[in-house]
């Protein structure tokens, strides 16, 4: 079989989960023995896998993307002129400046993205249409997640295959446009949905959140847990002399890593973690670094500068390592995720997590056994729970031992790809 996957990059600057959900998918299909062929769309992929697209070309470049929207008269530049402004250095240089622009910044870019063939990016559409046609060659497109529907009719019509797409987190997004745009946004994916023959989430709490907002029936959805690649993942020796809290997602405000730092500076007050430390990774964008730069201060206004790391590399070498030297994982995200795929990361080390009773963070706790879910996601909440797995060594080691077992049996990125092949041969035939 032939399959293409369309994949948002992230420009190798932060912890991207759709990117290496996607990027391991790849591979672990191309070990089932079908052609796997990537299409990244806006910035160059962050990957575990170095060179994993191939010679694929970046389509819907970042710069000529953005331009295309703000400047319609740059549709009509020579195409050897777009393609400049698609280099690698210049990607690289947008990809480190995408932290600066919000949602809500993007309201008009994002409903013509939607729009497909009637948005503003057509020209971009047309040359990925003509390359599948005539290079990629596909029996089935995989869209990484549904902010990628407006690409759906043209490769049903044109290319003449179905179109799956993934459903993760595109809700974060939408909902931080302004009110008219989220609405718009919304009303225009109802509208795309119709092109997909069908959607895999990776939970069934986000099964559940996009049926409502799609407005689709069950039987156009199946749910497809995200699976890791497992190779190195050695048991972690879970130290607690002294205990280390560990935090492996972007390092940025709105995914909890405050509310971690203040748990860390509560639990440090009792005198049996006053030794506990805090090391964070997962890159950072745009204004993260003035974020971080306010944590340090926090920290060395209480003499715990030296207490905490926040870690440079996040690459998968440094993951391994990095989950080989504390002792429980949290990322306290205020509303949750559709999945979190740190979570399997630690587990699959044999690292507990404790996550908020929020989004998919349960669902997953629940069917490893790997951790533990909490309420109110407060600082007090969130310093509790830590305590319990920080001060209960035993339970600490049986909550990694138990998520260990349950994430090799149950969520390898193997099992992942088998399933998703099986679904697009029923599909095909």
């Amino acid at each position: 079989m032939r399959i293409v996957h369309v994949v948002p990059g992230s420009g190798n600057t932060f912890y991207c989960e759709n990117c290496l959900r996607d990027t391991a998918l790849v591979k672990a299909q191309r070990a089932l023995g079908h052609t796997v062929i990537m299409a990244p769309m806006y910035l160059p992929m962050f990957a575990d896998e170095p060179g994993i697209a191939g010679d694929s070309p970046v389509f819907y470049g970042a710069i000529s993307t953005y331009l295309a929207q703000e400047v319609p008269l740059l549709g009509r530049l020579p195409a050897w002129l777009l393609d400049t402004l698609n280099a690698p250095a210049l990607l690289k240089w947008a990809a480190r400046k995408a932290g600066t622009t919000r949602a809500s910044d993007l309201d008009e870019m994002t409903i013509s993205m939607l729009r497909g063939a009637e948005g503003r990016q057509a020209r971009e559409l047309e040359r990925l249409i003509a390359w599948m046609i005539t290079q990629a060659k596909p029996d089935v497109v995989h869209l990484s997640n549904a902010l990628l529907l407006g690409l759906a009719r043209r490769i049903r019509r044109d290319v003449g295959v179905p179109v799956v797409c993934s459903l993760q987190d595109e809700d974060t997004w939408i909902d931080a446009m302004s009110p008219k745009g989220a609405r718009r946004a919304w009303d225009t994916m109802i509208g795309r949905a119709e092109d997909v023959a069908l959607f895999t989430p990776v939970s069934e709490y986000y099964a559940g959140v996009m049926r409502e907002r799609l407005r689709l029936p069950a039987g156009r959805m199946r749910t497809v847990y995200v699976g890791i690649d497992l190779e190195g993942h050695q048991p972690s020796p879970l130290r607690f002399d002294p205990p280390v809290i560990g935090y492996l997602s972007r390092m940025t405000e709105s995914l909890g890593l405050g509310t971690l730092v203040e748990a860390f500076i509560t639990l440090k007050q009792s005198p049996r973690l006053k030794d506990l430390r805090l090391r964070a990774t997962g890159g950072e964008i745009g204004g993260d670094a003035r974020f971080i730069a306010r944590l340090r201060k926090r920290l060395a206004s209480l003499g715990m500068e030296n207490d905490a790391a926040f870690l440079p590399a996040f690459d998968r070498p440094a993951r391994l390592a990095f989950l080989q030297t504390i002792s429980v994982m949290s990322v306290p995200m205020p509303r949750g995720e559709a999945f979190g795929m740190f979570q399997l990361e630690a587990m699959a080390s044999g690292v507990p997590v404790v996550q908020p009773r929020a989004g998919a963070f349960p669902e997953i706790i629940g069917a490893t056994g790997g951790g533990v879910a909490y309420e109110p996601n407060t600082v007090d909440g969130l310093a509790h729970a830590l305590s319990s797995v920080l001060l209960d060594e035993e339970n600490a080691r049986a909550l990694g031992s138990a998520g260990r077992e349950a994430v090799f049996s149950s969520f390898s990125i193997e099992r992942t790809a088998r399933e998703l092949v099986s679904l697009y041969q029923a599909l095909i035939h």
